[in-house]
């Protein structure tokens, strides 16, 4: 085991993207099993109906991580906008350890505020909406309780919807609202940001009450590549997979 802290989003796991499923099995058999750490910020899979779907290739996904999870390596998930019905029953399969919309941790002496990033985008006012709604305990068990290809139908048809409606938005209402990101960053006093969602990479530097901040958007898995944004004392870099 080594020092780096191990960061993804965005992977969008599913039974068509044999490509990303493969590229993620052998990233937690191989490279994360080196880490100290793996934290999955939001996204894991393009749609998740329930903790008791045994759809392909579900069932390999928890396999892998239970299997790096029992040698010893922390595995830490955030729920993202379209796997935000993960639950207990999926975090005592696998050993991964599912944190809150919002997580600081200590990243080798600096706080960092962690999130899968769909808060961040304010402007998505529609999107913010159903959010509110979609994550009710009211909604959630209404859709859980229902039988499971009626869920799979529903994702498939969700699926489709936020594809058309995501046609007709402006890049700019898809991205974070900056005024957004430094209020959640002042509220949990942190100068660092990680976060996924908008599948646009890059580092960001500008401050907040004059002092020097910085925003690293991870980048989504696609069938080609996959990205890891890699942490050790000694700072950071991007791997590709």
């Amino acid at each position: 085991m080594n020092s780096d802290i191990l960061f993804v989003s965005d992977l969008h796991i599913s039974l068509g993207k044999t490509e990303i499923t493969e590229r993620f099995l052998s990233f937690l058999e191989i490279r994360a099993s080196k880490a100290s750490a793996v934290y999955i910020l939001g996204d894991l899979f393009d749609a998740w109906i329930g903790d008791d779907d045994p759809m392909p290739p579900n069932n390999k996904i928890r396999k892998q991580l239970k299997l790096l999870t029992a040698s010893g390596v922390p595995v830490f998930l955030q729920l993202g906008n379209r796997d935000f019905l993960l639950g207990k029953k999926f975090s005592n399969d696998t050993g991964v350890t599912l944190v809150e919309e919002y997580k600081v941790i200590d990243l080798y002496g600096t706080p960092t505020l962690l999130s899968h990033g769909d808060l961040l985008c304010t402007d998505d006012l529609p999107y913010q909406t159903f959010r509110l709604k979609s994550h009710t305990p009211e909604w959630q068990q209404n859709v859980l309780s229902k039988p499971l290809l009626l869920r799979l139908l529903a994702a498939r048809w969700y699926r489709l919807r936020s594809y058309v409606h995501k046609r007709k938005k402006s890049l700019d209402i898809m991205d974070v609202n900056q005024e957004a990101v430094l209020k959640v960053m002042r509220e949990h006093g942190c100068l660092r940001l990680i976060h996924g969602h908008t599948h646009r990479p890059a580092v960001h530097d500008f401050t907040i009450d004059d002092q020097v901040a910085q925003r690293f958007v991870l980048a989504a898995w696609s069938k080609n590549s996959g990205e890891i944004l890699c942490w050790n004392a000694q700072g950071y870099h991007v791997e590709q997979l």
